[in-house]
Parts: C-alpha cells; structure tokens; sequence
C-alpha cells in the first residue's frame, strides 16, 4: 500500500480520536477525566493501526486485462486508458483504472474513473460492491482522511451488497465509534473479525480493542442527557457564547444536523448584539458544514 493509503489510516485515526474523546469532556475534572480521555483516543488510534493491514486488496496491484503484472505504473494505466477509449462500457476496466490511480495517491482520477464503474454497474444491472467500497476509500484519500455523507453513503451500499466486505466495515465502525456510537462500532468490528483467518495478529489486535470497546460502552455517561441538560440551561440563561459554541457542536458530532441548524440559530439570536458572537458562530457552522 501507498504512503498516502496509510497517511489516510492515521489522519483517519487522529480525527476519530478526538471526536470520540469528545465525551469524556463531561466527566469531572483532574485524573478520572483526563484518563478516560487518553484511553478513547488511543483507543481508536490503535484500531486504526491494528486494522490497516486487513484492508490490503491483492489485486489493487496493476495488472494488464490479459492478468499479467505491470511493473511501470504509467504504462499500465495508459494501456487501460487506451483500452477504455475503444470499449468504454468496459466495467472490470474502469474498475482496474480507478485501483490504478489509487495506487499512484491520485485519488481525483481515482473518483472519476470508479464512478463511471458504478455508472455502468447500474446499467448493467451488475452491481458490485467492491465498487463501491473502492469509491468510498477513493472520497475519504481526496478529503485528506476525512469521510464525507459522499463516502459514508458508498460503504453503506457496499455492505447493503456484500455484508462482509471488510472496508466498509472498518470505515462504518470507525465512524460510528467516532460518533460515539459504541453498539454499532462493536457490531461492525466483530462481523470484520469473523471474516479474518483465526490466528492472525490483526484479528487479535481486533478483538482486544473490541473488548476496550465494550468496557468504555459499558462506562460511558449519557451523552443525550448531558446535551439535553445543556440545552435546558441555556434556555434558561441564553447569556453564555461559550455555552452556546458547546451546544452547537455537541449536536453536530452526535450527527443530528436538524438540532445542530436549531441551536444555531436560538444562539444567533442570543447572541444578536455581539458582534463577537456572530462572527464565531458564522466560523462555527462553516466548520461544521451546517452552512455552505
């Protein structure tokens, strides 16, 4: 695999981490806080790393269609193109393309080429998974790490084809441990387990951060009645950007957009006679795409 491949695994991971740190900020200061909040991001660090190997394809090694290694990358990818200019409704040629550019970090030529695979897939009636986990991995390396509702939506068909296929069970699990989504995370990365050899380390690794998982499950605080609480408190006293900053974004990372957009606009209106403010939140909903 690629440097970039695995630039996106622990941009991925980091990103991840802080997110699902995020509720342990409810907790009680000093110690108890600051450990659960260490031992969530590394957590998801290490379930990045530990499943990275897992998700190697053998056959994103470019090959021509007659199945013989090409060594010279550019040269097989102008082969395909060639190929492509005179079949274009070619499926398992647009497929090998998109993997092609994948595995020279040119994710942008990747995205085309695998959507004019998923294009002629829905023409032909043929659908193939692997085409979409492949275009999903293709979104989250254009974003720098970050999965999108673009990528997100390109594994959930993936699974909704094939429930086993293991990148879109990393992906889905990751992102929902991210979300804080424990239950989902621990389903996802245990169907991923039972899909890898038996003895191999990164099943391992996979099941001992699945029991990490169901121990911070199992002692995580409630995050909706936290919010919640918040929420209340702010209605009652609306005299708190800092307040209404939190309440924003704790909506926005349990991804429930509709109440994210609401609290934005009650704190622009409690907010109305600072400019400060209003410049804050502008940057906020920016930041977390509640706003174009």
């Amino acid at each position: 695999m690629t440097v970039l491949a695995i630039a996106i695994f622990l941009v991925l991971a980091l990103l991840a981490a802080l997110f699902v740190a995020w509720p342990a900020f409810g907790l009680p200061q000093g110690r108890p806080r600051a450990l659960a909040t260490v031992g969530l991001a590394l957590f998801v660090v290490a379930a990045g790393l530990a499943i990275y190997g897992v998700l190697g394809r053998p056959e994103l090694a470019v090959r021509t269609l007659e199945g013989n290694r090409v060594h010279d990358r550019n040269g097989a990818i102008a082969a395909l193109v060639g190929h492509l200019r005179r079949t274009p409704d070619d499926l398992r040629g647009w497929r090998l393309l998109g993997r092609a550019y994948m595995d020279g970090d040119d994710c942008v030529d990747a995205i085309k080429a695998f959507e004019r695979a998923i294009e002629l897939s829905r023409s032909q009636k043929s659908a193939d998974p692997a085409v979409y986990s492949d275009y999903g991995l293709a979104l989250v390396g254009a974003a720098g790490g970050r999965l999108s509702d673009e990528s997100e939506r390109a594994f959930r068909i993936a699974l909704s084809l094939d429930g086993r296929d293991r990148v879109a069970l990393f992906f889905l699990g990751q992102l929902a441990a991210s979300r804080g989504q424990f239950a989902e995370a621990q389903t996802d990365w245990q169907r991923l387990a039972d899909e890898l050899p038996a003895n191999t380390a990164f099943r391992q690794q996979l099941l001992a951060n699945l029991a990490r998982l169901r121990a911070m499950s199992a002692a995580k605080p409630d995050i909706g009645a936290m919010v919640a609480g918040l929420a209340a408190r702010l209605k009652q006293s609306p005299d708190d950007p800092a307040g209404w900053q939190r309440l924003v974004r704790s909506y926005a990372v349990l991804g429930d957009t509709a109440r994210a957009k609401q609290a934005l606009a009650d704190a622009r209106r409690a907010m109305s006679g600072r400019a400060d403010m209003r410049d804050a939140l502008n940057a906020e909903a920016k930041e977390l795409k509640l706003e174009p």
